[in-house]
């Protein structure tokens, strides 16, 4: 095991300070094979949407500053603290050491809190650009938007911190991750649940909700016509993003109703089964790699981009 010379390398346990259960073997190379498949899916893909949108013009658009500092988050993990877990699969433990938890612990919150402030921003971004396309420009002018993105890193980091003092980042055998420790602190948790996940998606889903009711009203003509009309590429562009935000809500949700739920009924952490508590984290593991597929899937601009850098990798190895 690891070098623990430093302060002690906490488990998070079921209840008793020890982890009863050894995993089946299926299981294990069930997770194995998902976090290897998220990890070079996420690294490849990811790094594809931040070549793309810097080699294309249609791409360098305001709104897509969002999508390369999201593509940045979800990178994060793939680099560090996903290595890192797929060792401790394979070890059946930790055997990074205390700092490395940390850092890890810490990259994962900062990757997941930076993903869903993202998807905020690009959220109201569409929300401005296609709800109030007059006052776009002024509000999302280059200087302005690079702003807003160093602001949803300073408050991602912000948001992080506190893990630190309330020594919340800890090993939990369960997932083999260094991770927010969802019983530390009941108020913590919750508050953690409510300003990372709930508020962030309340916020994302108002915006959608009213961009929908004016796309159904342009449909049904009941739009009055002096106002801006809703392009087509426009309506593609935000259908994509749509579908980002819905699953990154899908996938991340079940880990926090049930971090919600033990907070509120600490009793439930025993009744929780644990294949549902690892389904849940590798879920929300698995989130990191879909948005790089979605565009190029849902994105004439994004898919023909990617063609083309492969097709150029290609022929540089040729």
């Amino acid at each position: 095991m690891a070098d623990i010379r430093h302060p002690p390398l906490k488990n998070i346990s079921s209840g008793d300070g020890g982890y009863q259960d050894p995993p089946f073997p299926w299981a294990v190379t069930l997770l194995a094979s998902v976090l290897i498949t998220t990890i070079v899916v996420d690294i490849l893909g990811n790094l594809l949407v931040i070549i793309s949108v810097f080699r294309n013009k249609k791409l360098r658009k305001a709104g897509n500053a969002f999508v390369v500092s999201l593509a940045i988050a979800d990178l994060v993990v793939a680099i560090y603290p996903y290595p890192l877990v797929l060792t401790a699969i394979f070890h059946d433990g930790w055997i990074a050491g205390y700092i490395h938890c940390q850092i890890s612990g810490f990259l994962m919150g900062l990757s997941v809190i930076g993903s869903i402030f993202n998807i905020t921003g690009i959220a109201v971004n569409r929300y401005c650009y296609i709800c109030h396309s007059l006052k776009y420009d002024r509000l999302f002018s280059n200087k302005n938007t690079v702003c807003y993105v160093v602001l949803v890193w300073v408050l991602t980091v912000l948001a992080i911190v506190p893990n630190w003092f309330v020594e919340s980042l800890q090993y939990d055998p369960r997932v083999y991750s260094c991770t927010f420790a969802q019983s530390v602190s009941s108020l913590y948790t919750i508050t953690v649940v409510v300003v990372h996940f709930i508020l962030p998606i309340s916020i994302v889903t108002y915006c959608y909700l009213r961009i929908w009711i004016l796309v159904i009203q342009v449909r049904k003509r009941v739009k009055p016509d002096n106002r801006p009309k809703i392009k087509p590429h426009d309506f593609r562009n935000f259908l994509t993003m749509f579908v980002v935000f819905v699953l990154f809500a899908v996938c991340w949700a079940p880990l926090n109703f049930i971090g919600l739920a033990v907070a509120v009924n600490p009793a439930l952490g025993q009744a929780i089964p644990k294949w549902l508590f690892t389904a849940s984290y590798f879920m929300a593991y698995f989130n990191s790699c879909l948005n790089a597929v979605i565009y190029g899937v849902l994105n004439h601009n994004f898919r023909k981009e990617y063609k083309r850098i492969v097709m150029s990798v290609f022929k540089l190895r040729c």
